[in-house]
């Protein structure tokens, strides 16, 4: 099982703000297990906090804005997406102003330091968010659309499209993350021409130049007009006839606004809280879509909020039934696990196919077979102690029995054709021949009963 991780060591980076034009300083610390992203405003009073999480965007305008109470901070996708794409679950990001520095426009001075710190691994496990279906969000006002489908691990395609000559088209694709050092992080923002303006004027990019953006001149202005933009962003002069790029340095790719727009998604996608394993299909994306979507993978999460163990019911148990009668005294039609799935230090995965024959419908109910609730927690109960048996040096020897169950939560009916799966995870250590256990039974995706069970483990006669 994979563990959470947080910075090895604090850093720091200085630089100008893009839409303030102030001189800013975030520094980039270590934080406990599940503490998740968050940013400190250490220039105001009380130095107050901002969750780094989507349903704290208040603004998508030119980047994405996080706000807690009175506190705001802008242009945080470039370093959620390098903390987030070199998998760094906890940390506190100190800064003296309003906005993270804007650097050079991407990821790749904080994916610099990053590397240069390294990681520490913490001791809570890693919490994945796996996409089980096909999920969409479609903004059909502007044509975006970002699509999330099932995978093995987080993989990102990103299309952007605009109506001009220099810049129509262009797809990114980014299959693992580790290559988003080398193929993602160093890609640059972009702003056209035309937006310069009405960007000034909405009293933004104060901080924005030609070392931290890439101005794409499509559409044709007057020389007078041209030069003043040009003075503006710092450019050199330019032939107002001449349509194309103003930059210090040239693309690093071809495709490098498409580029950027994939590192603007890992960042705002960063704002779930948990990290995912699924594909991202994005049309036409922008903060604004990302930001909507990211809410509506929260909104699922929550619904989900304990995910159903994902068995290939086509692989070898660890466990059948006639090695799970060697660990357990039950017996028909008291035995209630068919199978054990999982089986690791840190809990169990086992299965009870429901089917019409089973005896207690006889009379619960004739005319409407439901699984009895208590016989749900029973087999969950059962699931742990085959985890609890399995860690002892003679499991034959010993026995469990329950001391307690409590926070019981029944969620839905279970009935004949149904497929139980139980998960059960120690809470405690065993101590004194006692334990308690978390467990969970799922119906499909569904977390259909919760429990908390404490039981004793005692030698057979």
């Amino acid at each position: 099982m994979l563990k959470q991780n947080t910075l090895n060591d604090s850093f720091t980076l200085s630089g100008k703000g893009l839409h303030t034009g102030l001189r800013l300083t975030a520094t980039f610390c270590p934080a406990p297990e599940n503490h998740g992203y968050k940013i400190q405003r250490i220039d105001l009073p009380g130095q107050p906090v901002i969750d780094a999480v989507a349903e704290n965007v208040v603004d998508t305008q030119r980047g994405t804005v996080l706000a807690q109470a009175d506190a705001r901070c802008s242009t945080v996708e470039h370093a959620m997406a390098a903390l987030y794409a070199h998998g760094v679950d906890n940390v506190l990001i100190k800064v003296d102003g309003p906005e993270l520095p804007i650097l050079d426009g991407s990821a790749a001075c904080y994916v610099k330091e990053i590397q240069r710190v390294g990681l520490k691994e913490q001791d809570a496990p890693k919490d994945y968010f796996v996409i089980t279906k096909k999920m969409e969000f479609r903004d059909e006002n502007t044509g975006a659309c970002i699509t999330l489908l099932p995978d093995e691990d987080f993989s990102i395609t990103s299309m952007i499209s605009f109506q001009g000559k220099v810049l129509s088209s262009q797809f990114a694709t980014l299959d693992s993350m580790d290559d988003f050092d080398r193929e993602i992080s160093a890609a640059r923002t972009f702003v056209f021409v035309r937006e310069i303006e009405p960007l000034l004027m909405a009293g933004l990019i104060k901080g924005g130049d030609l070392d931290n953006a890439i101005v794409i001149y499509e559409n044709k202005t007057s020389q007078e007009n041209l030069d003043k933009l040009c003075a503006l962003t710092g450019a050199e002069h330019h032939d107002a006839n001449d349509l194309g790029y103003l930059q210090h340095k040239p693309l690093v790719w071809e495709n490098e606004p498409a580029r950027h727009k994939l590192l603007d998604i890992i960042g705002d996608m960063a704002l779930i809280g948990r990290p995912i394993k699924g594909r991202i299909i994005a049309t036409r994306p922008g903060h604004t879509i990302n930001n909507k979507f990211a809410r509506i993978m929260r909104k699922e999460i929550r619904k989900h909020e304990v995910q159903a163990p994902h068995i290939n019911q086509a692989k070898a148990p660890v466990l059948d039934v006639n090695q799970i009668r060697e660990l357990l005294p039950h017996r028909y039609p008291m035995q209630l696990v068919d199978r054990v799935m999982e089986l690791t230090p840190d809990g169990i995965v086992a299965v009870k196919n429901i089917t019409i024959n089973e005896p207690f419908f006889q009379g619960h109910f004739p005319d409407e077979p439901i699984v009895p609730g208590v016989l749900i927690v029973e087999a969950m109960t059962q699931a742990g102690g085959l985890w609890v048996l399995h860690q002892m040096d003679e499991p034959s020897r010993w026995s469990t029995y329950i001391l307690k169950i409590d926070n019981v939560r029944l969620r839905q009916k279970v009935v004949p054709g149904d497929t139980l799966i139980f998960k059960v995870e120690p809470i405690t250590p065993l101590s004194h021949n006692i334990i308690t256990m978390q467990g969970y039974a799922f119906v499909g995706e569904n977390c259909i009963a919760e429990a908390v069970v404490t039981a004793q483990i005692i030698k057979n006669k």
